[in-house]
């Protein structure tokens, strides 16, 4: 295998897993455990509430930077970054 194919390789499985996580917490969290989640209780409102409407977007937006971090490690790593 190339190292361009060991690099794409690298990147895919990157973004699975970080799309698996933002499932799990959008569609799991938001939604299927949603009821067992309400029992708990985030600054007055109930946590698969508060999922729902707001922690799968915290989320998100903390895995574009998770992405982008391992996306210039990953780019140093192959010697395909921009210098």
């Amino acid at each position: 295998m190339t190292n361009l194919q060991n690099y794409w390789k690298r990147n895919v499985r990157y973004l699975l897993i970080l799309l698996s996580i933002w499932f799990i917490v959008s569609y799991g969290f938001g939604i299927l455990f949603a009821d067992t989640l309400n029992s708990i209780q985030l600054g007055g409102f109930k946590l698969g509430f508060w999922f729902a409407q707001q922690g799968s977007i915290y989320v998100f937006v903390i895995l574009i930077f998770v992405y982008v971090w391992l996306m210039n490690k990953l780019d140093k790593e192959f010697d395909v970054d921009e210098k």
